[in-house]
């Protein structure tokens, strides 16, 4: 048994840009690149595993045929899915089902509950997060009379913020912003508004009647667990029922030199408790990104830009060297 490591999928998109080349040394495919689907067994942008005796496997292939890797998790798909989003521009603004009604008019899609981490951002950056409709008549009222302003409920936002986003909830990524969004393994977005921006000579399709019909009325904010430095190295920041998100900060006493895999490697059959962090086993798999710097998992190197799964029964896992990690699991 062994750490799986992810190939990712990237998307060009008309707000994307170059940071995920530029930041994470990412071979994307053009220079409006918004998209890194990092693990991803959803079918349209599925990754595969790149080492190990499972190299080449698509992942979703692996959750059917080597369930205990993941717990035997009960579901018929892998729930998760992990992206890093560069936004160029403002994305439009936007709405997720619940499962219930993606089941019903998605063609059994789940749903997409999703949380994003704000990576890095422009000085006075914002994000779209909410209304401030109070009834449905009001919502419905200031939509048709595409008054956007008064409806929109914006935020300012900085690097290592957090935010919940539940379906229902009215959202949008704006210009200068890098995230890393865990999500519900669901590719379904309802757009209400799109700045009446033009792609190949014509508007993007909006979604009104879905969109109003999924809206959360009033909006109710969902923060990150209030105090949630408990003093371990891994900080839980939000559960709900589909995940649990965790920002890791390993400062190992022992620090790997110059991204030297051999060096680093080498260190790690040397450390104890005293110098390792531990993540702990998990109950049926843990997704894991690497955000900045490097560190030795197990006897494994990773460094900024790289992807994993630590399957259920791994055991737990030493941390050594200076890396920061954001970590998911099912619940």
């Amino acid at each position: 048994m062994y750490i799986l490591r992810t190939k990712p999928v990237f998307k060009e998109t008309i707000w994307g840009g170059r940071r995920l080349k530029d930041d994470f040394g990412y071979d994307i495919p053009g220079d409006h690149t918004g998209e890194c689907w990092a693990v991803s067994a959803h079918p349209d942008g599925e990754g595969s595993i790149v080492n190990g005796e499972y190299a080449g496997t698509p992942l979703s292939g692996l959750w059917s045929s080597h369930p205990e890797l993941f717990g035997n998790y009960p579901l018929d798909r892998f729930p998760l899915l992990t992206k890093i989003i560069d936004a160029q521009a403002d994305l439009s603004i936007q709405v997720h089902p619940d499962d219930t009604y993606a089941a019903e008019h998605e063609n059994g899609s789940l749903g997409k509950m999703e949380c994003w981490y704000i990576i890095d951002c422009v000085p006075g950056a914002t994000i779209v997060i909410g209304h401030h409709a109070k009834t449905r008549e009001e919502l419905r009222d200031m939509v048709n009379g595409g008054r956007w302003k008064e409806l929109i409920r914006e935020v300012p936002i900085r690097k290592g913020d957090f935010f919940q986003i539940d379906p229902g909830t009215v959202h949008a990524i704006k210009a200068g912003t890098l995230i890393l969004e865990s999500q519900q393994s669901s590719d379904i977005t309802y757009r209400l508004y799109d700045y009446d921006r033009l792609q190949n000579g014509k508007p993007r399709p909006l979604h009104l009647e879905k969109s109003l019909d999924v809206i959360e009325v009033p909006f109710v904010e969902r923060r990150a667990i209030e105090n949630g430095d408990d003093g371990s190295w891994m900080r839980l920041l939000y559960s709900c029922k589909y995940y649990k998100v965790w920002k890791g900060v390993s400062l190992g006493k022992e620090k790997t030199a110059d991204g030297a895999k051999t060096q680093a490697a080498g260190a790690a059959k040397t450390h104890t408790a005293d110098t390792a962090e531990i993540i702990p086993s998990p109950e049926f798999f843990l997704i894991g990104s690497v955000l900045s710097g490097e560190a030795v998992l197990g006897d494994e190197f990773f460094r900024k830009g790289d992807h994993f799964i630590i399957p259920s029964g791994y055991g737990p896992t030493p941390v050594t060297g200076d890396a920061e990690f954001i970590f998911s699991s099912p619940v």
